[in-house]
């Protein structure tokens, strides 16, 4: 058997040297979307593709022709669609579950072969690494145990992909609020939240929220 790891977040290449270690003859990995095609797969001819984060769209050629397994960060079929870290915490979620599912071709509407917890407290890149660890168990227990993947139950609730505008301040009145949507876009890839004046763009990191107040790390930009 062979597998291959598809993720262009840095942070997984930690998860794919973990899963060498296991069989460093059986592991590829592919993090850029220029190399992900059939081309490349019929060279690697991997038997099944994990997919722990991709942001583009797989496409059809390759997911009805090889076994391509996707981790999204919610109890699904709660919470299909995109920015699934930030729709939970601006829900007042401070846990989830990571569903690894077939990709079919609706968005996020695959089979499940298990779930898992995952805690969601702390900064966006303190989440990713710890839904890392989670990911690495459940790829060796869909490995070792070849769960038969089941068609999902419970009611549909769809999350729409925020966009970076959505990261502005300005009108939430919440201190626990601020510090959340600090916190959940805190990480290398993603646009800080901000605040605006007429001449200046004030975006934050590392918050701290201490029930009165927040400290933060903040950048200063001209426009």
């Amino acid at each position: 058997m062979k597998y291959l790891l598809l993720s262009e977040k840095t942070w997984h290449n930690e998860l794919y040297l973990s899963l060498k270690l296991r069989d460093s003859e059986k592991w590829s990995i592919i993090n850029n979307e220029k190399d992900f095609n059939l081309r490349a797969l019929k060279q690697l001819e991997p038997d099944k593709i994990f997919i722990p984060h991709w942001s583009y769209l797989i496409p059809r050629e390759i997911y009805e022709n090889y076994e391509c397994i996707l981790f999204h960060m919610t109890d699904l079929p709660y919470g299909r669609g995109g920015s699934p870290l930030q729709n939970l915490i601006v829900r007042g979620h401070d846990s989830t579950k990571i569903s690894a599912l077939r990709v079919e071709a609706g968005i996020d509407s695959g089979k499940i072969y298990l779930k898992r917890s995952l805690s969601l407290l702390g900064t966006a890149r303190e989440i990713f690494i710890r839904s890392s660890k989670v990911i690495n168990t459940m790829i060796c227990d869909i490995i070792d145990k070849t769960p038969e993947p089941t068609d999902q139950k419970g009611t549909v609730v769809q999350f729409k992909r925020r966009a970076p505008k959505d990261g502005n301040l300005e009108f939430i009145d919440d201190l626990k609020k601020v510090y959340d949507y600090i916190r959940m876009l805190d990480c290398e890839t993603y646009p800080a939240s901000f605040l605006e004046t007429e001449n200046f763009i004030f975006e934050f990191t590392n918050a701290s929220f201490k029930e009165v107040e927040i400290t933060a790390n903040v950048r200063i930009t001209k426009k």
